[in-house]
């Protein structure tokens, strides 16, 4: 098998659409299908070093999501790639301007189609006053997915969400995230980790990672934590580990309120698996994810995790068991929900436990090999080299 994946983002970048997709190239290398991969210059501007397997083209960030960049495609380069690769199969992964190349050239060579769905980007558009386009998008969105023979969605509800916009259930599959348990563990100093940072070893550190960007209702576990902090956990403190649009924002609304909070910014492996383990909770309030990769990351850490009761958390989630899930709407319903497990470490403890079991079984390979399956299916059977004009 020979895929060609056409994608908006990709490593080095940082997010989680960037990491599923290097983790599912490196697997199908190690299972010795060849990957052609077509992709943005990193938003960071640096890449890991030169690699034969990614052609990179230069790009502009896009405005709802600045860590997606939008490709400006040379279409004699893709062409000459295309040419000199000859897939048997093309996987696009984000709707922009690459995702469009990889459609046309599906077409054109007449190359079996494939997408992967990620982003409820409908979903972010009234955090930046766009909702009028909500419409408009949807449409776009169904055209530009018509042609593909299968369409992989991250979660059950993702899923049911497109069940519900009306899209062919015949043409959609589950797939799903997995966790690297090497990677991702409990093990930690917490005490010297929390006083390396500055930290008493006796506060109740409340933790949230990922991008600080309106969509994510960053200032929704502010409200919570406050009202827990005012009302219960009078030691607590609240970890921040992220950057993005907010940051500022947020940063300038913790000074004016004293909310007492730590920003990280950026923080990488492995300092962010010990956050995750030194974690008393982790603090998820976001009500846009399609799969939430954090929540997932958290619980392996062996940290009980409060999330919003919305979107594809809900897939790991299992409330009272693996964690807690509340009102996406209601800051009360977070700070309720703290409260519970600040004042019960018995409850705490099992939680933490359970949503550690339930992580461990989430296995990449086995959650790729199905994946590869279904790509085997629609694969077309390798081909001494393509001989189409293409345009």
């Amino acid at each position: 098998m020979r895929v060609a994946l056409f994608t908006d983002t990709f490593e080095p970048d940082v997010n989680g659409v960037a990491r599923t997709l290097g983790r599912w190239t490196n697997y199908l290398k190690r299972q010795g299908a060849e990957v052609l991969v077509l992709a943005p210059d990193p938003a960071s501007g640096k890449q890991n070093g030169k690699t034969s397997s990614v052609e990179r083209f230069a790009s502009l960030p896009f405005f709802l999501y600045p860590e997606c960049r939008l490709a400006l495609p040379n279409p004699i380069h893709i062409r000459k790639a295309l040419k000199d690769f000859n897939p048997t199969i093309i996987h696009v992964a984000t709707p922009f301007n690459l995702g469009l190349c990889g459609i046309h050239y599906a077409r054109k060579l007449k190359i079996p189609l494939v997408a992967s769905y990620h982003t409820h980007f409908d979903q972010y558009l009234p955090f930046y006053n766009l909702q009028w386009m909500a419409k408009l998008l949807w449409r776009y969105m169904e055209w530009f997915h018509h042609d593909c023979r299968s369409i992989y969605v991250p979660s059950r509800s993702t899923y049911q969400d497109l069940l519900d916009k009306g899209w062919d259930d015949s043409r959609l599959e589950v797939w799903s995230r997995g966790i690297d348990t090497e990677s991702f563990h409990p093990n930690v100093n917490r005490e010297e980790w929390l006083r390396q940072h500055g930290i008493d070893g006796n506060r109740f550190v409340v933790l949230y990672v990922g991008r600080l960007a309106p969509e994510k209702n960053v200032d929704t576990a502010l409200d919570a934590f406050s009202k827990f902090r005012q009302n219960i956990g009078e030691d607590a403190i609240f970890v921040i580990a992220g950057d993005g649009p907010s940051s500022e924002a947020l940063k300038e609304r913790c000074r004016r309120e004293e909310i007492d909070a730590r920003f990280l910014g950026f923080t990488a492996m492995p300092d962010l698996q010990q956050w995750y383990a030194s974690a008393d909770l982790f603090l998820f309030p976001s009500a846009t994810e399609t799969f939430g990769n954090v929540v997932l990351e958290a619980m392996s850490c062996g940290a009980p995790v409060v999330c919003a009761d919305k979107g594809g958390v809900t897939d790991s989630v299992q409330h009272g068991v693996t964690g807690l899930l509340c009102n996406p709407e209601d800051p009360g319903s977070f700070a309720n929900a703290m409260g519970l497990l600040y004042s019960n470490p018995d409850l705490r403890g099992a939680i933490a436990e359970q949503g550690r079991v339930y992580a461990q079984k989430q296995s990449w390979n086995a959650i790729f090999d199905k994946l590869a399956a279904s790509f085997e299916r629609f694969s077309i059977p390798v081909q001494p080299h393509i001989r189409h004009k293409a345009e």
